[in-house]
């Protein structure tokens, strides 16, 4: 798997383009023209969400348009979020996002497995506390942790959904899965943590 990093405009979020053999996986889709500049000449398997805030998935209506009926895998309160402006914060911003795809939306949550490539599959762990919607996704020795753990930065529990005490266990529970393994957050850079 070759990881590529696109930073996107909106609050500097992170997109993580994952590139196997067959097949692109996005985590999480912010600006599209950056993301799609490195898909090379192989299709798009799907969209795997870390939560579902609006600076983690505004690309997606567009990206829809672009690779019809693309599955994006999120939780149950993920899908709440990716249709309702207000729970995924976009209504108090410049640009109120609702997601227009509904029927591609899939639903995977703790321990669920998803198979990306002929022999690599995500491993889906539920870590909520920056919101309901967090998911960790753990590849091989990659762990993609959205919001819910950012290296060096204390994580947000103060928007509507977050919880301080189970964001704590969360982050417990992140940092013992991923000993010897390398993290890709939501916001700024990759951390590797040796075991």
């Amino acid at each position: 798997m070759i990881v590529k990093r696109v930073i996107n405009k909106l609050f500097t979020s992170n997109t993580w383009v994952l590139e196997f053999e067959a097949f692109v996986w996005l985590v999480d889709c912010g600006d599209l023209g950056p993301i799609v500049s490195n898909f090379g000449n192989k299709p798009l398997g799907g969209v795997l969400l870390t939560h579902s805030h609006f600076d983690h998935i505004y690309g997606l209506n567009d990206l829809q348009k672009r690779f019809p009926n693309t599955l994006i895998y999120t939780n149950n309160s993920g899908r709440e979020l990716l249709t309702d402006d207000k729970k995924n914060l976009s209504y108090y911003h410049e640009t109120p996002y609702v997601f227009e795809y509904p029927d591609c939306i899939r639903i995977v949550d703790e321990g669920d497995v998803i198979a990306l490539d002929d022999s690599v599959s995500a491993q889906v762990f539920a870590t909520p506390g920056h919101n309901d919607s967090c998911l960790t996704l753990v590849i091989d020795k990659a762990v993609f942790t959205g919001d819910a753990y950012i290296p060096g930065i204390k994580v947000v529990t103060t928007l509507p959904g977050g919880k301080k005490a189970i964001a704590k266990q969360s982050v417990e529970r992140i940092l013992e899965f991923s000993q010897g393994k390398t993290i890709y957050p939501g916001h700024g850079d990759i951390v590797q943590l040796f075991e």
